[in-house]
């Protein structure tokens, strides 16, 4: 699942929605996402995942109800995605799902419309202690956690053995010399990281900070320059179908995520290898090669009735539980977040599990920010790194261009 390639095609248009639907939110908005025992919950709810995860989430419900007999869940698709959710709960909240997937950068432009409410201090106890700091941080806005975090999402690199060594991908420089790497500079969920490798932030580091992005310095400078560099090398691929490259052996290498490793499989079969991100050249000094890191999760609907609350909140903790995540992992490849299933032979033994938590570390991947302005993040970040790449954008725009779009991102809505 490409859930968060999906979310660059966000508009600013959404903004004003989402800002909308906060000025008049739910009226249990004040209230918190709790769990509760199983003697005492009853209810119907309603469950929104993704078209392909709804077969192997009809086994964790059931699970739940041998839990939790008394509660009645629905489970369907979500209209458009989880990587739309908060589009699609904002059309109605009142008729969208009382729980529902959704990537950790769309929380806290959910949380501020009223969407959804902060988990309870009980609930907040039983994820800290469960699962990764990191994937705790992902799921927390202001302070307050808003959803019940299940699998981490980093892009990896993945190449040919046959045609490639491990030593040989451990740098971009030596990667691009012995092969060729199929990849999209459209795509700014790619490689607007490299900016980071070059030691600017996105909204600080905290990621909270609407002021806080320093792509306008000489590292801003310094990561446009690389990828002006990219157009030149011949061991770089500009395609937006970079797996059918890898497979007609016209590319080595690709950089994907944990929801194309089946697939990757497939095509590569005896020859199949993942990595970490190598490491890059910006502004003379060798850097490590940054990915996003998202987190997804699943969120209890705030307008959910009140009656339901209780049950909704039971749901949405068990099918994110150690037992379900394993289940979520062995049947789509998601990477868990859960500790100690992180821990399990089952994981250890998975290279491409071992690559995504590796990339999860910090200094290999930022989390995905979950400011409100991300929409026009995406919106901006496109032509600017893009323009850097084919060249419509000159080194001597490379300054003015950094300010403008620095600007763009940091307006207040």
């Amino acid at each position: 699942m490409k859930l968060w390639k999906k979310v660059a095609v966000a508009s600013t248009t959404l903004l004003a929605a989402v800002a909308l639907t906060a000025c008049g939110s739910s009226s249990n908005s004040s209230s918190s996402t709790s769990s509760s025992k199983s003697g005492a919950v009853k209810g119907s709810v309603s469950l929104w995942v993704d078209t392909t995860q709804v077969p192997f989430y009809k086994t964790i419900v059931k699970n739940f109800n041998k839990k939790y007999p008394d509660v009645k869940v629905k489970l369907t698709q979500s209209p458009n995605g989880s990587s739309n959710a908060k589009t699609d709960v904002g059309k109605d909240p009142a008729k969208a799902a009382d729980v529902f997937e959704v990537p950790n950068d769309q929380l806290g432009q959910m949380a501020e419309a009223g969407y959804i409410n902060p988990l309870s201090p009980t609930a907040e106890k039983t994820v800290k202690a469960n699962n990764t700091a990191t994937s705790v941080k992902g799921v927390t806005w202001k302070d307050k956690m808003y959803a019940f975090p299940f699998a981490e999402q980093a892009q990896t690199l993945y190449y040919n053995k046959s045609k490639l060594t491990a030593d040989d991908v451990k740098s971009w420089d030596t990667l691009t010399s012995k092969g060729v790497v199929a990849t999209d500079f459209t795509v700014p969920y790619n490689f607007y990281p490299i900016f980071l490798s070059a030691g600017t932030y996105l909204y600080g580091k905290d990621g909270e900070t609407l002021k806080g992005t320093n792509a306008n310095s000489q590292e801003g400078v310094n990561a446009l320059k690389w990828f002006a560099e990219q157009k030149a090398n011949k061991g770089v691929m500009q395609t937006s179908n970079a797996l059918n490259q890898l497979k007609s052996g016209h590319a080595q290498a690709i950089i994907d995520g944990p929801w194309d490793a089946a697939n990757l499989k497939k095509i590569l079969g005896d020859n199949f290898a993942v990595a970490p991100y190598p490491t890059i050249k910006l502004g003379g000094e060798e850097k490590q090669m940054q990915a996003f890191l998202g987190i997804e999760a699943f969120a209890v609907n705030s307008h959910t009735d009140t009656k339901n609350q209780k049950a909704a909140a039971a749901l949405a903790e068990f099918i994110t539980n150690k037992q379900s995540q394993l289940i979520v992992y062995e049947q789509s490849g998601q990477i868990p977040t859960d500790k100690a299933t992180q821990a399990s032979s089952k994981v250890a033994n998975d290279p491409v599990a071992q690559a995504v938590m590796a990339m999860a570390k910090p200094g290999f991947s930022t989390l995905m920010p979950k400011m409100l302005q991300m929409a026009t993040f995406w919106d901006a970040a496109t032509p600017l790194i893009n323009g850097a790449y084919t060249g419509s954008i000159k080194e001597s725009q490379y300054s003015a261009k950094l300010e403008t779009f620095v600007q763009r991102i940091s307006k207040a809505n």
